[in-house]
């Protein structure tokens, strides 16, 4: 006998995995996660007995519930589920499968549709970030086809439109939480930074790489790595952070000039291995970097003009265009952040897991 929890599978952005009705999972939140790592089939480098990917982009978990709170609609827990670790992190969020919330929502009745559009407000719990989603719903539920693209998701799919809302400082307590615009970690100079999601920021240069190398050179570039772990476990404690040798952040980016016609190229490692893009808000808050004067993108990004400002951060596979509205008094304040993503439902039904991990007794009441 297997213990059975109904699950949607589904792609958000660039990463994809099993969304759940919170209701649906233990309350407890050590057995909660005992769940997910039978589910995702870690720890296993394969992954081979769960649903994960073998990618720490495709072992993530999406965990959503109706809101509560006035004027939000859905609550939305994102877990990282370890591949080799028996560890589920919920410290960060995830841009990405973020947009696949919305349409979850809509899929399980928690959400009503407004029209040919419909306006989602999701507060991540994660971190406390509300953000407004714009979704496709023609005839009176989600659409999945579009004529959307983004790199790193072959095709095109409906858009979807997401609108942070004060996403600076939102895991560190502020946006520069360190207090200076440069800190200095092993002789390298680092920004450290948060809008949305903590990332140490280093130009490629001082670490002796271009920054246009593939995501599996500097998977095999031990030296490197090593180099940029040595800075991340000093970053942490200086971000507010703490220890942050068993957390998945801060994520750690090299930057060097653009060479295909964007903002600034990035190379980022979530936190061990090569990102083959950029997530969502580590790309807010590399764009942030980038227009933060005295930074260590200062004099290696390009920007164009105005107040209002679409930055494209080049990555391994393609641009990650985000636009920011910058504060015409403070123009280091931005405003707003707001990008496009596409998400799909790739499939419905049960997860199984073996009943010595979980009986399918303790869950939360189900929703009405």
């Amino acid at each position: 006998m297997q213990t059975a929890i109904p699950c949607l599978f589904m792609r958000g952005g660039t990463s994809r995995g099993p969304f759940f009705l919170e209701s649906d999972l233990p309350q407890d939140p050590a057995l909660r996660d005992r769940v997910l790592l039978a589910a995702m089939g870690s720890p296993d480098g394969r992954q081979i007995d769960g649903l994960g990917g073998a990618d720490p982009l495709t072992s993530k978990v999406g965990l959503v519930s109706r809101s509560k709170q006035p004027g939000v609609d859905l609550d939305f827990l994102f877990a990282q589920v370890l591949i080799n670790e028996s560890r589920v992190d919920t410290t960060p969020n995830c841009g990405n499968m973020l947009a696949a919330v919305g349409p979850f929502g809509i899929e399980q009745g928690l959400v009503t549709v407004q029209g040919a559009e419909t306006k989602v407000r999701i507060l991540t719990r994660n971190t406390g970030m509300l953000s407004d989603v714009l979704l496709q719903t023609p005839d009176g539920g989600i659409a999945y086809d579009g004529n959307a693209r983004i790199d790193g998701v072959p095709g095109t799919s409906a858009p979807i439109r997401i609108s942070f809302l004060e996403t600076a400082g939102s895991v560190c307590g502020s946006l520069l939480p360190t207090g200076h615009v440069v800190d200095t970690f092993d002789g390298v100079p680092a920004t450290c930074i948060d809008n949305g999601m903590p990332v140490v920021v280093i130009r490629a240069a001082d670490l002796g790489r271009t920054g246009y190398e593939t995501r599996d050179a500097l998977n095999a570039d031990a030296e490197l790595k090593a180099r940029i772990e040595s800075i991340r476990l000093k970053a942490g404690p200086a971000m507010n952070l703490g220890d942050v040798a068993k957390k998945v952040v801060p994520k750690m980016s090299l930057i060097a000039p653009p060479r295909d016609g964007g903002a600034l190229c990035s190379r980022t490692f979530i936190p061990h291995d090569c990102h083959s893009a950029v997530g969502v808000l580590g790309a807010v808050t590399l764009a942030t970097a980038a227009v933060l004067s005295g930074s260590v993108a200062e004099g290696v990004a390009v920007l164009p003009p105005g107040n209002r400002k679409a930055v494209s951060v080049e990555h391994p596979t393609g641009e990650f265009t985000v636009e920011l509205e910058l504060d015409p008094q403070q123009p280091q304040n931005v405003l707003r952040a707001a990008l496009l993503r596409t998400a799909r439902l790739i499939m419905r039904g049960e997860v199984l897991i073996p009943r010595a991990v979980w009986d399918g007794k303790s869950a939360l009441k189900r929703a009405a």
